[in-house]
């Protein structure tokens, strides 16, 4: 089921997230269904706040950036082929690299794009969807939609990276997406 994503303005989005353990209930149901939402909405990246639930659980799936690039794109970041996951209990054990820019997005700050430096490679201890602990080292586009995602559930925002002198010029932007004046091609609930 295709759930609605939460729009910049909403509380949860700004919520540190809770840990959950195996008996969370309804969690393979809220997983595929966060893969639904993903994939509906062109995402590559969903996190548990995005639809509104403050856990620490995101998806990602990086994969599809690398089978739908262009032939002059091959080569342009070292994680080819991509990984796809499910993410529960993230924490960042070490960041690492030089920083980089990229233009990033998020599905609950519609039509809003800016560049944003991240590191080139993040250490994460997470738990599969089966809960299996793992330690992993990802670099390239991988690192940078985990960061991402990661950063979901720590309550922060891509914006907060961004020059207080841009935020200031995008604010009516902001406001126009918490007060839901705007149109997207996926289902989205807005702050009351």
């Amino acid at each position: 089921m295709i759930l609605p994503i939460v729009a910049y303005g909403t509380p949860v989005l700004r919520k540190v997230c809770d840990e959950i353990s195996p008996d969370y209930p309804g969690l393979d149901k809220l997983i595929a269904d966060m893969w639904e939402t993903m994939y509906g909405s062109n995402g590559v990246g969903l996190a548990a706040p995005q639809v509104n639930i403050p856990i620490r659980l995101f998806v990602m799936d990086s994969k599809q950036i690398f089978e739908n690039q262009d032939e002059d794109e091959k080569d342009e970041y070292p994680d080819a082929p991509g990984y796809k996951g499910v993410f529960i209990n993230a924490h960042v054990v070490a960041l690492n690299g030089k920083e980089w820019s990229y233009n990033e997005g998020c599905l609950s700050i519609p039509k809003i794009r800016e560049d944003v430096n991240r590191n080139e490679e993040v250490t994460i201890e997470f738990e599969d969807e089966n809960f299996v602990t793992h330690t992993r080292t990802f670099n390239g586009i991988s690192a940078r939609i985990i960061l991402h995602e990661y950063d979901h559930i720590e309550g922060k925002l891509f914006i907060d990276y961004i020059k207080p002198l841009k935020r200031k010029l995008m604010k009516r932007k902001l406001d126009d997406i918490t007060k839901g004046k705007i149109k997207v091609d996926y289902r989205m609930l807005f702050p009351k």
